[in-house]
């Protein structure tokens, strides 16, 4: 379309991972919804994010898995690792789910997906002016879910080299003989471990005193000897002064004080994300930003520009795809009298580390510090790997389960846990704190036998004050 200005019930600008079910169960409803997409639809967790790493992982796993064949008494001979089947069989798994989010949103009537870069333009009476080139729409309602994308620290000399992000890593055929990782949390870490399974050396710098550092400092040093017991090498505290080429294969990375510089075939930048807010025209509907460019949101995720919604990560209250999936659930609530909010939302997520990490509410060191802040009391109980049959059944007893109860309450207040299934595991103890149910009732329940989870009554009866 072109020419005159078209009117519709909303726009959404952004397809990640809340904006397709939110244009469709708004279009279901009966309104005209133009869905505005300037790169791939599915943002960064279909394209660069979990469907691509998740799939690679498993085939990094899978490697993995066969050099370690003959402990289970299975003779395999030389692994070798075709990484451009694997990230083949990566794309097609994109394409799939990205073509199946494309057929959803234009599948459904009243739903228009357009491609092109949408800009506001302030407003035309009590409805906002979105231009995607020549085309114009004039809209009660805009929903921003425009994500982030990497950023480069200012490190003298990087961006000379050339160097990966999350995107450009994707698109590699080889593995690099050396890939040298800048940043030491939940993407560089993944990454680190792909690429050595797939047969990379590979080196990590974190400037932070440890890696992953929002983690209790144990589960820091577990993941630090997990990683260094597959041959990484993990520098953490370290200060980046500048990187260099070498040669045309070769990089350097020269650290403060007395530490050897570091060689490397490629570098991965993984320290950071800036939020897709630049060029969205917020300015000419009066909308604030943070000095990050970030859009503030209420409870309700409305921005201050009443109208106007900001979802998943460029609004900051959660930078993971299920809380951008719980954002639509919120607003697509509110818009038919609900009462949803994102207030209180608890800590969730998982790091797909092998084996994962997966955290829900507090760890200890939240904990202490509400005892110091507020004079709260917890239990606390933890629980090694190696002590679960089933983990030693599978060969996998790297890790430890740390649970904290409110001392009051009786209810939950967070798991920790890195080990076999995580990332599932940790939900059960998730579900027991969104029903608001005293920890006796899952000490109490009757577990199946060979799980991982038919520990909790076992690690629940051994809870002690947290001190």
């Amino acid at each position: 379309m072109s020419g005159a200005p078209t009117t519709v019930d909303a726009v959404c600008i952004g397809t990640g991972q809340a904006v397709p079910a939110l244009a469709t169960a708004l279009a279901r409803r009966g309104e005209s919804v133009v869905v505005v997409e300037r790169g791939h639809v599915g943002g960064s967790c279909v394209n660069v994010g979990c469907t691509p790493t998740k799939t690679l992982r498993k085939s990094a796993r899978i490697a993995h898995l066969a050099r370690r064949a003959s402990e289970f008494g299975v003779h395999v001979g030389e692994v070798r690792v075709d990484v451009a089947a694997a990230m083949a069989r990566v794309r097609a798994i994109v394409e799939g789910s990205r073509s199946g989010l494309e057929g959803w949103i234009t599948g459904t009537p009243g739903a228009t997906l357009v491609r092109g870069s949408a800009r506001l333009d302030g407003r035309a009476g009590d409805r906002f002016v979105v231009r995607v080139g020549d085309d114009v729409w004039h809209a009660a309602r805009v929903y921003l879910n425009t994500g982030t994308r990497a950023v480069l620290p200012p490190i003298p000399g990087l961006a000379d080299v050339a160097p990966l992000t999350n995107e450009s890593i994707l698109a590699l055929t080889e593995a690099p003989r050396h890939l040298v990782i800048i940043g030491g949390s939940y993407i560089g870490l993944e990454f680190a471990q792909i690429f050595r399974r797939l047969g990379s050396e590979v080196t990590v710098l974190e400037t932070a005193p440890a890696i992953a550092a929002r983690e209790d400092r144990d589960v820091s040093e577990r993941l630090a000897a997990m990683l260094a017991d597959e041959g990484i090498a993990v520098h953490a505290g370290v200060k980046i002064e500048r990187v260099a080429r070498l040669y045309d294969d070769v990089v350097q990375v020269t650290l403060a004080g007395d530490a050897p510089p570091i060689t490397g075939t490629a570098i991965l930048v993984a320290a950071g994300r800036a939020p897709n807010t630049d060029g969205l025209g917020l300015d000419t509907v009066g909308m604030e930003i943070d000095a990050q460019g970030y859009v503030p949101v209420d409870d309700r995720l409305a921005t201050s520009t009443p109208g106007i919604w900001a979802l998943g990560d460029v609004n900051r209250r959660g930078a993971f795809t299920h809380t951008a999936w719980q954002d639509h659930e919120i607003v697509l609530a509110n818009h038919t009298g609900g009462d949803r909010t994102a207030a209180g939302r608890i800590t969730t997520y998982a790091m797909y580390t092998d084996p994962p990490l997966g955290r829900i509410g507090m760890n200890v060191t939240e904990a202490r510090a509400a005892m110091a802040r507020d004079g709260r009391r917890f239990l606390v109980a933890t629980h090694e790997m190696s002590r679960v049959s089933r983990a030693k059944e599978e060969g996998e007893t790297v890790g430890v389960i740390t649970v904290l109860v409110d001392a009051e309450t009786k209810r939950f207040a967070g798991i920790t846990m890195l080990g076999i299934g995580a990332d599932e595991i940790v939900q059960v103890i998730g579900g027991q704190m969104a029903a608001g149910a005293s920890y006796e009732v899952l000490r109490d329940a009757l577990p199946v036998h060979p799980t991982v989870t038919e520990f909790f009554p076992t690690i629940l009866g051994r809870l002690a004050p947290l001190v």
